[in-house]
């Protein structure tokens, strides 16, 4: 049982970050993550190490900034019991310059996988200790036009 609990507060804290980026405040993000929390793209040698840089680095999106991010294919692996790895793979639609209006459909910004290492802290909680962005599809955040939004 305890396998299972662990699993699932894993999973929460994947489908939580996707819910506070796209719905809720994207600074508190930095808290499903260890005070030395990590995250990194491999891909341009981008980090971001540690709360404080990461509510930063989260609290930074543009504020007319629209997204939605679909994450699917978890997989976590319990490796003892205050330690997990998961995988799980995401596609992310986003534009920038949302004034409030429907957007017409478009492909992805994004679609890859994320590696997450996680921790089981004092508490009993769970958190991401480090999430590693890997993307084989990806492009820039298109800037909408008030013709662009119906």
């Amino acid at each position: 049982m305890e396998r299972l609990f662990a699993e699932r507060a894993c999973e929460r804290l994947i489908v939580e970050f996707v819910r506070r980026l796209d719905l809720g405040d994207p600074s508190s993000v930095a808290d499903l993550f260890t005070p030395d929390g990590v995250w990194e793209w491999p891909h341009g040698d981008r980090r971001v190490e540690g709360r404080g840089a990461l509510r930063s680095y989260f609290g930074s999106r543009p504020k007319d900034r629209l997204s939605r991010r679909m994450s699917t294919n978890i997989l976590v692996t319990v490796n003892s019991a205050s330690a997990a790895t998961a995988t799980s793979y995401f596609a992310t639609y986003r534009v920038d310059g949302y004034t409030d209006a429907m957007v017409p459909p478009r492909l992805p910004a994004n679609v890859g996988h994320y590696e997450d290492t996680f921790r089981k802290v004092e508490d009993d909680t769970w958190l991401l200790a480090s999430r590693v962005t890997h993307l084989p599809f990806g492009g820039e955040t298109v800037r909408l036009s008030h013709s662009d939004q119906s």
